[in-house]
């Protein structure tokens, strides 16, 4: 049986993405370093545990396996630490992706699915973004993700490599079945951070930057449903499989919401106060972000199903009450969880 590989399928989006592959019926091999992934999302799928950066533990996997595509999604996302740690992102992100495509131009596996982001446009010019938006980051890990499209770029023109590099960002919301949800160390998404704040877990959530040129001040997102996005990434590689034609393709729902606005959508949700503290604007951080999802309806057949504010806010808030251990703040009666953290 072929198999597709999982790069950093223990992570947050991997893991959905994961999900939805199993129940299309491919097999999976998951590699993942469990730096940031956790083994119990991976569940009842193979997992290796091993290290893009050893080109020998990659190979040892395309022996071991008959592998026929691969999903790359293991790289450094925060944009913050990119900034304080140059160095560390441009090592281990491109040094990661190159080692995984020499690996697979050995093993003549030439069917690749980037998990690649809207920062590879920087500030935009025109909103939604559509894919032919000029590229520009910002940022450090912005410029990660942009050279890897580059270098996916001439791998097709030189070796036959296909691709499709799918530029998204501001995943959020947790499975609807309650297995997998968002928890990164530290935390610095926007939702998981109001809900900790809501659970007591944090003692105030902070806000960086209310001074937008926005209605109230402060930045406006896209959010994506993770099991949409997830959804998107297989039917991709569907694509990919079925037609052979590297594309670039946008993930967005063409609709935006605030930091603000967020919040109190979070407030009605949980029925709890959010206490909130008011920061400075953080380096990078640009006014709006809104990816046009035309491409994606149009070439992938991909349709948005979850991905309304209060679907992500109330299933993150389910599996974040489900993972929280001892007592939460306001619910002095409810009984210690034993989910892990």
């Amino acid at each position: 049986m072929t198999k597709i590989l999982v790069a950093g399928g223990a992570g947050y989006i991997g893991a959905h993405t994961v999900k939805e592959l199993r129940k299309k019926g491919y097999g999976v091999v998951v590699f993942d370093n469990l730096s940031t992934g956790r083994r119990e999302f991976v569940r009842e799928t193979e997992l290796v545990v091993g290290d893009l950066e050893d080109k020998d533990e990659v190979r040892n996997v395309f022996r071991a396996h008959s592998i026929s595509a691969v999903i790359h999604f293991a790289s450094l996302i925060q944009v913050g630490e990119s900034y304080l740690h140059p160095q560390r992102y441009y090592t281990q992100n491109l040094t990661s992706s190159l080692n995984l495509l020499e690996i697979m131009l050995e093993a003549k596996v030439k069917s690749f699915i980037f998990s690649s982001s809207a920062a590879v446009y920087g500030v935009p010019r025109k909103l939604p973004i559509p894919e032919e938006h000029a590229l520009s980051p910002i940022n450090p890990y912005g410029y990660t993700k942009l050279f890897v499209e580059q270098i996916l770029r001439d791998y097709d023109r030189a070796y036959g490599l296909k691709f499709i590099s799918l530029r998204y960002f501001n995943a959020s919301g947790a499975d609807p079945d309650g297995e997998m949800g968002e928890c990164h160390d530290p935390e610095t998404h926007l939702i998981p951070n109001i809900l900790l704040a809501a659970l007591g877990k944090k003692d105030v959530l902070e806000i960086f930057g209310t001074s937008f040129p926005t209605p109230d001040g402060t930045a406006i997102r896209d959010y994506i449903h993770v099991t949409d996005l997830a959804e998107a990434h297989v039917l991709a590689l569907s694509r990919l499989m079925e037609s052979p034609q590297s594309e670039f393709v946008n993930l967005g729902t063409n609709v935006g919401y605030s930091v603000r606005e967020v919040v109190a959508k979070a407030e009605k949700i949980t029925g709890r106060k959010v206490p909130v503290r008011e920061r400075s604007n953080r380096e990078g951080d640009v006014p709006v972000l809104l990816a046009s999802k035309d491409k994606a309806e149009r070439l992938l057949g991909w349709r948005v199903h979850r991905s309304d504010i209060e679907t992500i806010i109330a299933t993150a808030w389910n599996w974040h009450r489900k993972e929280s251990n001892g007592p939460i703040n306001g619910d002095p009666m409810m009984e210690r969880k034993s989910g892990t953290s």
